[in-house]
């Protein structure tokens, strides 16, 4: 007859519902596994699944998961995992948010449209650079780096009461400046560009008092706002390559590795 202990049953909880934890708060909030279109069955399912392979390489610590220590140990793995998520979720942030400054220089600020992703209304402009990153994203197989960096982070990060710490948090905050640089340096060529056009409109305007500027300036502003988004394709590109570099050294950073 097979006897099970108490102390055995919260041994084998521990092992699997820590890094459960951790893992699926960091799905959560992470792009791609985070999308209001994935059912939250899914990423359920996607956590639980990465859980079982990395559970085995999982140093547990000797805490109750239901004593007042195993909760402080439950809540600081779910902010190590919304952390490393929302760290990444930024960079996407950061591409809308330039996609949202350009769309306001070419005259699309009022044209809005729904985001799958964050299931939200935003620029149409955004939108469009949500999908292409979100799709880079996974080409690239960002989503495999972001796995295998959690499960990295259990051996340099282990499962205890200390969790990111101060230090840790603040690097976080400290991180979220990239919202701002992000989008400007996904914007910048092309909002530059529709700038001289904008001046072009004024010399024109000038030269030629009588003609109706707004008339004539809006669709070519729209018309060039959209050639610029066609010929800045390879420069959102390779600035959302870069800041994916960046970001993926900052989870390591930020995971202890």
């Amino acid at each position: 007859m097979i006897t099970l202990t108490s102390t055995q049953l919260n041994a084998w909880l521990a092992e699997l519902f820590w890094p459960f934890v951790r893992i699926g708060s960091c799905f959560m909030v992470a792009p791609a596994f985070g999308a209001q279109s994935v059912p939250a069955r899914v990423r359920i399912v996607l956590a639980g699944a990465v859980a079982l392979l990395v559970a085995p390489l999982v140093k547990i610590p000797d805490i109750t998961p239901l004593s007042a220590a195993g909760v402080v140990v439950t809540v600081q793995q779910v902010i190590i995992g919304a952390a490393l998520g929302f760290s990444l979720q930024i960079l996407f942030e950061a591409v809308s948010l330039g996609g949202e400054l350009l769309a306001n220089s070419m005259g699309l600020s009022l044209a809005f449209n729904l985001d799958p992703q964050n299931g939200a209304s935003t620029p149409t402009v955004g939108q469009l650079y949500t999908v292409l990153v979100t799709l880079l994203f996974l080409v690239l197989n960002g989503h495999l780096a972001l796995i295998r960096t959690l499960a990295a982070g259990f051996q340099t990060l282990p499962i205890g009461t200390t969790g990111l710490g101060a230090a840790g948090i603040w690097s976080v905050v400290n991180w979220g400046s990239q919202l701002f640089s992000g989008a400007l340096a996904v914007a910048l060529p092309g909002v530059t560009a529709l700038l001289i056009a904008n001046l072009a409109f004024g010399v024109v305007s000038r030269a030629a008092p009588t003609l109706n500027i707004i008339a004539v300036g809006l669709p070519l502003s729209l018309l060039f706002g959209l050639v610029v988004i066609i010929a800045g394709l390879p420069t959102l590109e390779s600035s959302f390559i870069r800041l994916l570099a960046a970001a993926l050294a900052f989870l390591r950073h930020l995971s202890g590795a």
